[in-house]
């Protein structure tokens, strides 16, 4: 169940009864035959739009991976705002026709888009992360904390803007000359589509800039790298790992920094604005700031309320004692978080982590190791991050990250080893 439906789940009970008292089903009968119109009239304009984005990106019309698109027509609630939900392998929208009987089909592609493009970056989430230090500069943007936490949803939503803005609707183009026609007549045809591009680029432009300073930081980049990959035959699958591998991490950085945000009301979408993380969700952020005392106090104080959620907050500190080089008590917490933990996301994660700690042991806990792994992939309602690196650690056993010295070589140690073990930084596993 979606876990933003379990806050409601008491409510079952009344509307079954509420259903047989007002005769629902058959009034559903009555009225289904209105439906099925309305579904048929959107059908043809849907697909043809599904079709243009798969040649675009030059992506097979469909990979039968086990996820589900699932696009709802109700037209009883409002044409103006569409609906869209992600839950693990199903991705939702609700949408209703308008007037004239037709749908937003911009907010659907967004979606569909999403359902494309998410197992691309998922199966190269190890080398997304060296995209981490791109998550600084849009803390101040206008977006939610998911892009400011996650560098792989930030990464996909860019993306997406991308693709949108070298495909936006720029207006008619000017009309070819038929039958005979003159060298004058040629002539003023290429010069309109000479001036026809020059427009269109401008407007693209100006659509790129917004979603810059809107907070979708990497938007510019893979708005040139999709331009490349129009003149060229290789699909975007093909192309996905050049995209992230190529990226001068550094540059785009700097011109991440010199943009000057927009107020969160100026956007032309109604958003909601949510409130600042708290909770749980503060020691996510404080983790990954590097804020480790605090993300393990709010972890601590979480634990302390019987109301929260302990297997989530025994997460955060077996993160926060790996991050301390404390292998130990990390495993120990987090083979308690396998047997308390809620959630898919947290419960595929502690397997995964287990997994990687045998591995880090010795080669004869490998067998263990897989059992985590599998363990991973068994969760109902697995992410597509947990998913990718599970199926990696069954392929290869992890490889601990190399340490990065901050100082020169020639420094003397500190005979207690105390100040060697500041001086190294290991870095972050995956989170």
């Amino acid at each position: 169940m979606p876990p933003d439906a379990l806050g409601v789940i008491n409510i079952l009970p009344l509307l079954r009864d509420f259903a047989d008292k007002a005769s629902l089903h058959s009034i559903w009968l009555k009225h289904r035959p209105e439906y099925t119109e309305i579904v048929d009239r959107v059908h043809d304009p849907m697909t043809r739009m599904i079709l243009a984005t798969n040649v675009y990106l030059k992506v097979p019309v469909s990979s039968y991976d086990g996820r589900r698109l699932l696009i709802l027509v109700e037209p009883m609630l409002s044409p103006n705002t569409p609906n869209a939900r992600i839950y693990a392998s199903d991705y939702a929208i609700v949408t209703s026709p308008n007037s004239v009987g037709t749908i937003k089909l911009d907010q659907i592609r967004h979606l569909y888009l999403q359902y494309v493009l998410d197992p691309l970056v998922y199966a190269r989430a190890q080398s997304i992360t060296r995209l981490n230090p791109l998550l600084k500069p849009v803390q101040e943007a206008p977006i939610e904390f998911l892009f400011k936490s996650d560098v792989m949803a930030l990464v996909t939503e860019c993306m997406i803007k991308a693709i949108e803005a070298r495909t936006l609707d720029t207006g008619p183009a000017p009309t070819k000359p038929t039958g005979s026609r003159t060298r004058a007549e040629l002539a003023r045809y290429d010069e309109e589509m000479s001036s026809y591009d020059r427009q269109g680029e401008l407007l693209r432009r100006k659509q790129v800039e917004l979603d810059m300073r809107q907070g979708w930081v990497l938007t510019d980049y893979f708005y040139g790298q999709f331009a490349t990959l129009e003149h060229t035959p290789e699909g975007l699958s093909e192309s996905m790992g050049e995209m992230v591998y190529g990226m001068d991490v550094d540059r785009v950085r700097h011109q991440a920094e010199q943009i000057q945000f927009l107020p969160q009301s100026s956007t032309d979408f109604v958003t909601l604005v949510r409130p600042a993380p708290t909770g749980l969700m503060l020691a996510e952020k404080k983790l990954l700031e590097g804020d480790l005392d605090g993300a393990e106090a709010l972890a601590d104080r979480s634990l302390a309320d019987p109301h929260q959620d302990h297997g989530d907050a025994m997460f955060v500190k077996a993160r926060v004692h790996l991050l301390q080089s404390d292998p130990q008590d990390s495993f120990d917490e987090f083979q308690d978080v396998v047997h308390t933990a809620h959630t898919p996301h947290t419960l595929a994660w502690a397997h995964i982590y287990l997994g990687r700690l045998y591995d880090a042991k010795q080669p004869t806990e490998r067998q263990h190791a897989l059992t985590e792994y599998h363990a991973a992939l068994s969760v109902p309602g697995l992410t597509p991050d947990a998913r990718s690196a599970a199926e990696t650690g069954l392929k290869l056993p992890y490889a601990v990250p190399k340490i990065v010295r901050e100082q020169e070589q020639e420094e003397p140690l500190d005979p207690t080893g105390k100040k060697e073990k500041e001086n190294y930084k290991p870095d972050p596993p995956l989170l």
